[in-house]
């Protein structure tokens, strides 16, 4: 199988960090965006224009979290994704929560204070920064309160829930996202930063782009 990814793209990241702790070993194809001819096949494989995009023989599936499922399900004895239909749709609960209301609203601040700058030149906009914080204290909230007893989103052991919501706080930093009053999201944080997996895909040029914003 072959995954068409991006090393900042936190969705690429998701699928990543899946296929090592499954033992899937995928043949890694990174697209670089700025590069006319990798945005055309990507175009050709994702309507979308975007990543990540799995290739097996010739299905083709995009959508990190479809990605993640389908991966799941090839992979017999697995323990990140239930077959318990209770234990499964808690688990789904926290994927649609992540793509519905945790990466927009961590995925507007990362471009008011970093995307922007990098497109279009300009500096974040104070007004636009505030809604993002609002929104974003409105989910951090949720998280944090459903943590205050657990050490794992959902059933008590790691699952595609934590490598889900986990993976758009890669630019923490950056982003300036404002989680020190949630004590139990940074706590969580800490343990899923500590997984060999999440230290596998750090991606080699995040410590520079934070030396060029001044983050760090």
């Amino acid at each position: 199988m072959k995954l068409h990814y991006g090393t900042l793209s936190s969705s690429s990241r998701r699928v990543r960090i899946t296929a090592r702790l499954l033992g899937i070993n995928l043949e890694e194809v990174s697209v670089d965006l700025r590069d006319p001819a990798d945005r055309a096949e990507l175009a050709r494989l994702n309507p979308n224009s975007k990543v990540p995009v799995l290739v097996d023989g010739n299905f083709v599936l995009w959508e990190s979290i479809a990605i993640m499922q389908y991966l799941c399900d090839r992979t017999p004895s697995q323990k990140l994704y239930p077959t318990d239909a209770r234990e499964r749709a808690e688990v789904n609960r926290w994927l649609s929560w992540s793509q519905a209301h945790w990466a927009p609203a961590v995925g507007g601040l990362g471009w008011e204070h970093v995307w922007k700058k990098l497109v279009t030149g300009e500096g974040p906009d104070a007004d636009q920064v505030k809604r993002h914080e609002k929104v974003l204290a409105q989910f951090a909230t949720v998280l944090d309160q459903h943590l205050a007893d657990r050490t794992w989103l959902a059933g008590g052991t790691l699952s595609l829930a934590d490598i889900a919501v986990a993976p758009p706080l890669l630019m923490t930093k950056l982003a300036r996202l404002p989680l020190r009053p949630y004590q139990h999201v940074q706590a969580w944080f800490a343990r899923v930063q500590e997984l060999p997996e999440w230290k596998a895909t750090e991606p080699p040029q995040l410590a520079q782009l934070e030396a060029s914003f001044g983050v760090g």
